[in-house]
């Protein structure tokens, strides 16, 4: 059975695996249903860790889950323990790792997962990129992270997991300003939504996975893969905070097979 859960992913990668899961195959009840694996929504306990045990018997060992608060801090697991890829949970939004089989995590309900790696399959990244995060440097943070690990001329590819679309996703001009202000070039990605009622203010719509890939791009990230999902629309397969703001997540994880050791 945990087999058939269902698994969004990408263009496979050579030393990689990695996926998202989707809201199906789990146990918790409405609003909840059915596989959320988030332990900070006011989610039954019990059918938390049923549905995290599901969700573990895909991989090759627990994942390092985070406690995620919107920054730009990255957790590092280059131990040459494996267990300390079991540490307790850490505060940050992306995370770093060497190691194999040390499966990093991302929950989302909205926000980017995102999963970074060289072509070699030999250091790996992944990143929880909400507007925030990206604004103020969470994938320039973790590619940093990563580059520590890797000669100069190493390639870095990324994908970018189910989120918001641009349709679904209206912000205020503070978040346009967050972006557009450091690099004009971002306009691109912000289209202007006039008020019904012109006294709530100017709206606009942005395009998240677009601003994410810029600045990956931007960070010489050259292969760059949209999942093209989105987490508001396709309500029978995610979760979206935006539709529902008491609801699940949806983890997004990666290891590396081996490759390197």
């Amino acid at each position: 059975m945990n087999g058939g859960l269902l698994r969004i992913t990408g263009t496979p990668w050579p030393g990689v695996h990695y996926f998202c899961s989707t809201r199906q195959g789990g146990v918790s009840a409405e609003p909840y249903s059915s596989l959320n694996l988030a332990t900070h929504v006011n989610d039954n306990v019990e059918k938390v860790a049923l549905n995290r045990a599901r969700f573990e018997a895909l991989l090759p060992g627990p994942p390092q889950w985070l406690e995620q608060v919107h920054g730009v801090d990255v957790a590092e697991f280059n131990s040459d323990a494996p267990s300390q890829c079991r540490s307790s949970v850490v505060c940050a939004d992306a995370a770093v790792t060497t190691r194999s089989q040390c499966v990093l995590a991302i929950l989302t309900a909205d926000c980017l997962p995102v999963v970074l790696a060289d072509e070699a399959g030999s250091v790996l990244g992944v990143a929880h990129a909400g507007w925030r995060g990206l604004a103020t440097g969470v994938l320039e943070n973790t590619i940093a992270a990563m580059r520590k690990h890797l000669k100069p001329q190493s390639v870095l590819r990324a994908w970018i997991g189910p989120g918001i679309s641009q349709p679904a996703f209206e912000v205020g001009p503070e978040v346009r300003a967050a972006f557009v202000d450091a690099d004009a070039s971002t306009s691109v990605y912000f289209v202007q939504r006039y008020a019904k009622y012109p006294a709530v203010g100017q709206k606009w719509l942005a395009d998240l996975p677009g601003l994410a890939r810029h600045r990956l791009w931007a960070a010489g990230v050259a292969n760059i893969e949209l999942s093209g999902h989105c987490t508001f629309r396709e309500s029978a397969l995610f979760y979206s905070y935006r539709r529902t703001p008491h609801t699940g997540r949806m983890a997004t994880v990666a290891w590396l097979n081996g490759a390197t050791d």
